[in-house]
């Protein structure tokens, strides 16, 4: 079983690969494998699309590797292999982005991503550092994952789902802020597993060892 780690100079690689490297040997997933080859990622058993900055940057980044979004859409469409997309990764997973400009993302989760706009002035965007976890929906990945867990955040942008259904858990941050979306072999969260303590690593866990 391998995990493809996506490297497209559009994510903290080093601290994601160490993360889901300890959880890997945890329970026994396989080998974690940094790439931006599209052969690679057609063969693998799972994969994972990090992203920091502003989501069109991310997508341009990704676009300008040959082949390399269409091998993630082709294994995640056609074969069902478990994505995990966070930060941008997990906004690239819906339907357009609105940061500076209109941009087309997969279109797997309906949706768009907006500015976060917090009722309370005094709120200060970006909305960065630690909020509770709201859990919305169930899902295997969020195993072990209840309400009032903390996740660390760092954004200015953030998703509004069409479907209630696929969003799984948000935050309060003057209002309600999209923190983890899902369907079928699919899921993102808006924060950072890797920075997010022990609930962010069992969720790595719980991905690694996921078979949907």
């Amino acid at each position: 079983m391998t995990t493809a780690l996506i490297d497209y100079d559009s994510g903290n690689l080093h601290s994601a690969q160490k993360a889901f490297e300890r959880m890997a040997a945890e329970v026994g997933a396989g080998p974690i494998v940094v790439t931006s080859d599209p052969d690679v990622v057609m063969n693998a058993d799972r994969i994972v699309l990090p992203g920091d900055g502003a989501f069109p940057h991310c997508r341009a980044e990704l676009d300008a590797r040959r082949g390399l979004a269409q091998a993630i859409e082709e294994a995640v469409k056609e074969r069902a292999v478990p994505f995990f997309g966070i930060c941008v990764g997990m906004q690239m997973l819906t339907t357009t982005g609105h940061e500076h400009r209109h941009t087309a993302g997969f279109d797997w989760i309906a949706g768009d991503v907006r500015p976060i706009a917090p009722a309370d002035p005094a709120l200060k965007v970006p909305h960065m550092g630690w909020n509770d976890l709201v859990i919305d929906n169930p899902h295997p990945v969020l195993e072990g994952i209840k309400t009032g867990d903390h996740a660390y955040f760092v954004h200015s942008y953030a998703m509004q789902v069409t479907n209630p259904a696929e969003r799984l858990a948000h935050v309060d941050y003057g209002g309600d802020i999209t923190a983890i979306v899902g369907r079928d072999t699919v899921i993102g969260t808006q924060f950072h597993p890797e920075k997010s303590q022990s609930a962010g690593l069992r969720m790595i866990g719980n991905f690694l060892r996921w078979s949907p």
